[in-house]
């Protein structure tokens, strides 16, 4: 148990160095590119950014993606993201809940999460690997309870459990056990990748098992390839993320494919959304909703105002994306 504490710990600590060491690094939203509208018709600051996704409205099409799910630092940091998400009507998803499970609800999440967000639509969260062997329904019902979730994401990291000591290498069966765990909830279930992006041929595979969102989670952010070698002490484990510490589908190529492929799927872009003009782009490409793990950590273990004045900056970038481009 405690060396799932000290992982959990080790990713914040290695995801908020790492996007300070990667801030020269390409983006693969830099080869997107939006034609300018020197005409576009519209108030700048006042037309509507609110949007319906799975049946709940957000005041602006920004979810908190999922980037804590262990430590006791955690505590604070979503207790700061969901006052902010509440006062800016966006969505916010948890990191995996499986160490509450296992102990006793001292991974940072709690009931009292929805008291910082009684109104915003929270996600809850899961691995897929769990899903088969040692969670139960019961037990994805209790996790889904604890913060009154909207929504239930279930996140896809069989490269990320490879380079961990210990980590869940047999993914067999794992596409059935999605469909039952879609089938057993009254709530929808999304499905996301953790930076290494989901291809059309998987997003059509999950849709059919009764996958309802696809949050794409691809190439261009947070590296957990990276961080996992970096953490490693094994030898080979290392050795073998640096190899591959490069793999995996951009964000950008991922939404265009899922999008041609399925019209009315509804699509979360994240993945190496830095800004609002990053969030543009992947609207335009065809995401419904955007969004950032990474980027507002630092905010959010400041406090709920720094990350209210992130996505604020964020929406204002977003509009002229939107507005000043054909």
């Amino acid at each position: 148990m405690i060396d799932i504490l000290k992982r959990k710990s080790d990713h914040i600590d290695l995801a908020i160095e790492q996007r300070i060491n990667a801030a020269v690094d390409n983006n693969p939203w830099d080869d997107v590119h939006l034609v300018h509208n020197a005409l576009p018709e519209k108030d700048l600051l006042n037309f509507n950014l609110s949007t319906e996704f799975l049946g709940k409205k957000l005041n602006l099409p920004f979810l908190i993606s999922s980037m804590t799910g262990g430590p006791f630092k955690a505590e604070q940091i979503n207790a700061n993201l969901a006052e902010a998400a509440q006062e800016l009507g966006i969505a916010m998803g948890v990191g995996s809940q499986r160490i509450d499970l296992l102990h006793a609800g001292n991974g940072g999440l709690t009931n009292t999460l929805r008291k910082f967000a009684p109104t915003i639509p929270l996600y809850a969260n899961l691995g897929a690997a769990q899903l088969r062997d040692n969670i139960s329904y019961k037990q994805i019902r209790q996790v889904i309870d604890t913060i009154s979730a909207d929504a239930l994401i279930i996140h896809l990291n069989s490269l990320q459990e490879f380079l961990q000591d210990g980590g869940d290498t047999d993914w067999r069966g794992l596409l059935s056990s999605i469909e039952g765990t879609c089938n057993f909830l009254d709530i929808p279930v999304i499905v996301k990748e953790v930076g290494m992006g989901i291809s059309a041929s998987v997003a059509i595979r999950l849709v059919n098992a009764g996958v309802q969102a696809i949050d794409v989670a691809g190439k261009g952010g947070t590296n957990f390839i990276d961080i996992e070698a970096r953490r490693a002490t094994n030898p080979m484990l290392k050795a073998v993320g640096e190899i591959y510490k490069n793999w995996g589908i951009t964000t950008p190529e991922a939404v265009r494919d899922i999008r041609a492929e399925l019209s009315k799927i509804p699509l979360i872009a994240s993945g190496g959304i830095r800004h609002g003009l990053d969030a543009a782009k992947a609207i335009k490409l065809g995401a419904n909703i955007v969004a950032q793990a990474g980027p507002v950590l630092k905010s959010a273990m400041e406090s709920t105002q720094a990350v209210i004045d992130h996505f604020r900056i964020m929406e204002a970038a977003l509009r002229i994306g939107i507005a000043c481009s054909e």
